[in-house]
């Protein structure tokens, strides 16, 4: 399957660099997965309408790292830029950095006057270098203080609010990018679904930069994806099984979540508590074992998000909604509006 299949344009302008005011305010667009109509929504609280009592939701909860940080080199003072990408063991992490030729193994790294320093113990892989920290204090607190957070390479606005980048449920620190179909509730929303007696059900997937990249393949099979750690608890597959056996719907809320509970139906045949390191790839021809329903963003041309979309509710449509998304000048990826397919 060509790559080009699932490429369209996207005027840049159509690219969202801030978020707005209201995180509800977003547009909403509703893809029947069935027959490819579309439906057109003023603000995401018309979720409201399209979800019932014994459905739920599957949300992310993780908490993004403010995890860019500018340093120098002890030994020249040359500017060092740092992206923190995984936690190997311990204080050692994997990263990414600007120059990468300034940094070889033994290199000291410092930031913050010295409050945090690192040293180079090697390379990794993608062309990153692993890197040993060494503080006083907290390591997060430390990181928090410094680092900035990793927006994501088509946005060039600053970003006011840090906040605004985290979801209003973040709570488990790990990962290098937002899951940013969860930046549209509201703790008021959250509570409109609770009265409504639809279920909120929560999983961890630390997002990777690996998001990002970009398919760089003629074929989608020759794609190699990224690992990202996940886990589910005990009470979260619980409620899952539940729900299934009670005949709602699952609504996952992002293609993180997606490939959290699809990895684990995958692997275990059901819900159950698990955690581990996934790379599903999910693109047409793949048969969903979990979800029913997707709440997802508006994703970049021939990235492996538009895929897993396009798996979901059918290439044809898929490419077609995004044609009338440019049409009606939805906004598009991290801070853009909203769709749902059902």
């Amino acid at each position: 399957m060509k790559i080009d299949l699932f490429d369209f344009h996207l005027p840049e302008e159509l690219i969202a660099q801030t978020p707005l005011e209201q995180r509800e305010a977003s547009r909403l667009m509703v893809l029947n997965k069935q027959t490819g109509e579309l439906t057109h929504e003023p603000t995401f609280r018309s979720i409201l309408d399209y979800v019932n009592e014994g459905d739920c939701l599957v949300l992310n909860d993780t908490r993004v790292l403010p995890a860019r940080l500018f340093g120098v080199k002890s030994e020249t003072g040359a500017k060092i830029e740092v992206l923190l990408l995984k936690q190997i063991e311990g204080d050692t992490w994997e990263t990414l950095i600007k120059p990468a030729k300034r940094v070889k193994e033994g290199t000291v790294v410092s930031f913050g006057d010295g409050r945090l320093t690192a040293i180079c113990t090697g390379e990794s892989e993608h062309g990153g270098r692993k890197l040993d920290f060494r503080y006083e204090g907290i390591f997060y607190e430390v990181l928090d203080s410094l680092g900035e957070m990793p927006l994501p390479p088509y946005i060039k606005e600053q970003l006011e609010d840090r906040d605004r980048y985290q979801t209003v449920f973040a709570r488990e620190t790990g990962s290098a990018a937002a899951p940013t179909a969860g930046l549209h509730f509201t703790e008021e929303l959250l509570d409109a679904l609770k009265d409504k007696g639809v279920h909120t059900a929560f999983i961890t997937l630390h997002v990777g930069l690996g998001t990002f990249r970009p398919v760089s393949v003629d074929s989608v099979e020759e794609h190699d994806m990224h690992a990202e750690f996940y886990q589910m608890s005990e009470g979260t597959a619980r409620l899952l099984n539940e729900v299934r056996s009670n005949g709602g719907k699952i609504i996952t809320v992002g293609t993180t979540s997606t490939r959290t509970l699809e990895t684990i139906a995958r692997d275990h045949g059901e819900f159950k508590e698990a955690n581990g390191w996934t790379n599903i790839f999910i693109y047409p021809g793949y048969k969903f074992a979990a979800i029913d329903g997707m709440i997802t963003n508006f994703h970049l041309p021939k990235s492996t998000l538009i895929m897993l979309v396009s798996a979901l509710a059918g290439r044809e449509h898929v490419m077609h909604s995004y044609e009338e998304a440019v049409k009606q000048r939805y906004r598009f990826f991290s801070f853009g509006d909203a769709m749902l397919i059902l």
